[in-house]
């Protein structure tokens, strides 16, 4: 049993920064992938930053060099640091995790309940 919880969103100004945190709980014996995603009304979920155990983060073209992904191992805290927010970035963001959870080597997803972020003047 592996549990998700988000905090950090909230109203921002254009050009403001934001920190989005996701603090895994539960059974946890590794987590393989990280990612966060985002959804506005109206458009489709994009996946815009990952981070592999071992690995160099990726991310969108949307959101390359204004975001960073990291991960705290020790308190299994995935963190999305956002600079130099556009109001195109208003969306509800979701934290999505590949985890073992039971021990076993194998990975399944979990997600966060979501955060609402808002960019506006």
């Amino acid at each position: 049993q592996v549990q998700l919880a988000q905090s950090g969103g909230g109203l921002v100004q254009p050009g403001g920064s934001l920190t989005l945190s996701c603090a895994a709980s539960g059974s946890i014996f590794s987590i393989y992938v990280a990612r966060w995603y985002r959804q506005a009304p109206g458009k489709q979920r994009e996946l815009i930053a990952a981070i592999v155990t071992g690995g160099t983060p990726h991310y969108a073209d949307s959101v390359k060099g204004r975001f960073t992904i990291s991960r705290d191992n020790a308190k299994n805290i995935v963190y999305l640091q956002m600079n130099s927010l556009k109001p195109e970035d208003t969306a509800l963001y979701l934290c999505n995790v590949a985890a073992d959870g039971s021990g076993l080597g194998i990975g399944y997803d979990y997600w966060g309940q979501g955060t609402q972020v808002t960019v506006s003047s």
